[in-house]
């Protein structure tokens, strides 16, 4: 670089560090006056684009993506709780302030809680939350709280099963992730009927664990799962046997006797299954089977 360049880039640098610094002062003082209506509260970002703040930051970043960080929190935190507050500004800052620093974790995990959550405690912008984490496991794809963070809005706030399962599952498979993460998944699917999912999640487990109780725990939920799915099919068989004879049938054994099954149903616990006064299949008394979260079944 000649000297002349470099001349020019610090006469730069010295008119447009002081001149963005300002622009943040300003900033400061307008979010921290409690009386604006929501035109004022508008004009408060005075540089709106991340990218261009960015260029004009002059490897000042980091150093920027905090202030902009604090005064997220600033802005969140003067107004949770106040009726009919919406919280317009908060995502054009976390957006700035990811983009200054795309690093900044504290920015997407506790920023997705304050876009997340309903009024008047936060944007009640699930969608937003979302965006902004995924933007956070593009930047940071080895850490598998991104991952977890984006599974819990999916779960929580978009009741998205399906897609919270796989976005757990994907955050178990990032270095150093905990165990639990699997286990969450393979719950999260069966709430959502993803039996095979949940099966097979389950099965990784069982087949991997080497803690005993893990062990043990993915055993009885793979039992529980196997039962949920013959409830299921004994159900149906249930419902033909009342076509054909006018009533529910009381046992498995009379299925088996009319030719709706090949042999006597029964529990992976070797326990035949029985059948309530509504023709719904269950699990006899004695069964060690064990269903904590028993699945919606059609009334009849």
């Amino acid at each position: 670089m000649s000297g002349q360049s470099h001349t020019r880039s610090v006469r730069l640098a010295l008119v447009a560090v002081p001149v963005l610094f300002l622009a943040i002062t300003s900033l400061q003082t307008r979010i921290d006056a409690q009386t604006r209506t929501i035109a004022q509260q508008k004009e408060e970002l005075l540089l709106r684009s991340g990218p261009l703040l960015k260029k004009l930051s002059l490897g000042y970043d980091s150093l920027l993506a905090d202030i902009y960080w604090t005064r997220s929190v600033q802005y969140y935190g003067t107004r949770i709780g106040s009726p009919g507050e919406r919280f317009e500004l908060l995502w054009p800052l976390l957006d700035i302030t990811t983009t200054l620093d795309p690093k900044l974790m504290i920015a997407y995990r506790f920023g997705a809680i304050f876009l997340s959550e309903p009024a008047p405690t936060g944007a009640d912008r699930p969608d937003l939350a979302v965006e902004l984490v995924k933007r956070g496991v593009a930047a940071i794809p080895d850490d598998w709280r991104m991952e977890s963070d984006l599974g819990f809005l999916y779960y929580w706030h978009l009741k998205d099963y399906p897609q919270a399962s796989a976005t757990y599952l994907d955050a178990s498979k990032k270095p150093d992730a905990p165990l639990w993460l699997k286990i969450v998944a393979a719950q999260v699917a069966a709430k959502g009927d993803s039996f095979s999912t949940s099966r097979a999640i389950w099965t990784e487990l069982f087949d991997t664990a080497q803690d005993p109780s893990v062990k043990k725990n993915a055993f009885q939920h793979l039992q529980a799962l196997q039962a949920q799915q013959d409830f299921l099919e004994l159900d149906k068989y249930a419902g033909d046997y009342r076509e054909r004879y006018g009533r529910y049938p009381e046992t498995v054994k009379e299925l088996y006797e009319s030719g709706f099954l090949s042999g006597i149903a029964r529990d992976p616990a070797g326990i035949p299954y029985i059948f309530g006064p509504d023709g719904k299949a269950q699990l006899d008394p004695n069964s060690p089977v064990i269903i904590e979260k028993p699945l919606a079944r059609s009334p009849r």
